[in-house]
This record gives C-alpha cells, sequence and structure tokens, in this order.
C-alpha cells in the first residue's frame, strides 16, 4: 500500500479485477485524457486515503501503489474484490476497522468520497454507502473489515452475489452526494466507464470537470 501520512482517512482499494467484457479490453488500462483509469483513480484517492492499494488478478498497479490478487479463485464479482481488501488491510494494518472501495473505471469520483463516508459511520459494524440522485453506488463504500468472515460465507452460499443483497444484512448508512455542476451542465461524479462510447463521453467531460474543479 502507498502511505500518505498527510491524512487521517481510511486505507482504500481500487477494485480492478473485473472482467471488462464490454469494453474488449482490461478497463483499468483503457486511456481518458492520455492516462489509464487507475492511474486517475489513484490520484483521486491519494489525497483523501491513509493508504492506497490495488485489488487485481493481472496487470499492474500506478508507482509505489502495491497490488494484490482475489483470496477467492474464479473471480466472483465485485464482493470478491471487497472481501480480499477486508483480508488485505486486516494483516498490513490490524488497527483499522474499515476499509474503503472503489471501482477502477469512475475518473470522477468525488474528492471528499473518503472524508464523508468515513463521518458518516457512528458504529464499528456499519457500512457507510455513497449515494447521487436516490441511486445506490455500492461498491463505493466504506466496509468493517469485522464483517471478513460472515462475507467469505456469503460468496460461498449466495448464488447470486449481489451487491445490494449483502449490504441489505448489516447496518448501513448512506452518504448523498450532489452532481458535480460544471459549463457543460451537471456531471455525475459516479459516472462509469463501461463501453467504448461511455469513454468517449468521459473524454467529453474531463476538460468541464477539471476546469470546474480548479
Amino acid at each position: 500500500m502507498a502511505v500518505n501520512p498527510q491524512t487521517n482517512g481510511p486505507p482504500a482499494v481500487i477494485l480492478a479485477g473485473g472482467r471488462s467484457m464490454r469494453m474488449g479490453r482490461d478497463k483499468a488500462d483503457v486511456t481518458l485524457g492520455g492516462v489509464p483509469l487507475i492511474r486517475r483513480i489513484a490520484a483521486r484517492l491519494a489525497p483523501q486515503a491513509g493508504l492506497v492499494a490495488v485489488n487485481r488478478n493481472s496487470g499492474s498497479s500506478p508507482p509505489g501503489v502495491a497490488v494484490f490478487e482475489d483470496t477467492l479463485p474464479g473471480q466472483a464479482g465485485p464482493m470478491a474484490g471487497v472481501l480480499s481488501a477486508m483480508r488485505h488491510v486486516a494483516m498490513r494494518l490490524p488497527g483499522e476497522s474499515h476499509v474503503a472501495t472503489v471501482p477502477t473505471d469512475t475518473p470522477f469520483l468525488p474528492l471528499d468520497l473518503l472524508a464523508r463516508l468515513q463521518s458518516a459511520v457512528s458504529r464499528q459494524d456499519q457500512i457507510a454507502v455513497a449515494f447521487s440522485v436516490g441511486i445506490m453506488h455500492p461498491v463505493f463504500a466504506l466496509w468493517p473489515v469485522g464483517l471478513a468472515d460472515d462475507l467469505q460465507d456469503w460468496l460461498a452460499t449466495d448464488a447470486k452475489r449481489r451487491v445490494r443483497a449483502f449490504i441489505g444484512k448489516h447496518p448501513m448508512v448512506a452518504v448523498d452526494f450532489s452532481l458535480l455542476q460544471t459549463a457543460g451542465g451537471p456531471v455525475d461524479p459516479f459516472f462509469n466507464i463501461n463501453t467504448p462510447a461511455d469513454l468517449e463521453t468521459a473524454e467529453g467531460w474531463l476538460p468541464l470537470v477539471e476546469e470546474m474543479e480548479r
């Protein structure tokens, strides 16, 4: 993990173990504005997180950022990545109660994401989940590390492995984020790039978001 001593933010893990079937190539390495998505995500997380790491079953990570594979075989979906993040933090940082996760395909994620998730948690067994315009973004979440054994059992027994289903079994707090108000109109900070068409859309939004954030 890459250490940032300038923040008290929680450890964060970028989930980059998906199959990227709709994109046709690994989304982590797709470039937006000439920069690979995984590097963009790491750069947005770095000022927010105490530590940043990448969960990825093949490929590299941004310079100085640790990469680790799923603890379960067979690419069992995003919750397998969340489990791996919990196990990684429990091993490396045994004093941490929570770990944040974000996907690798969301280049406009909020710059205050981790601070707001962290401030919303009032108990150690609580999951904090990001929302925008009333929509849940379930892998943008702060997870109790202590749920790892329960999550591993759930992954072994739940046929559908839906993220929302696991969240629904545990105490949860919703954290609502506003749309980014750019000169070209509102942009959802959780917009994710799944297809080449999404990438083209993001290329158009990128300079508008960068201008707004200056």
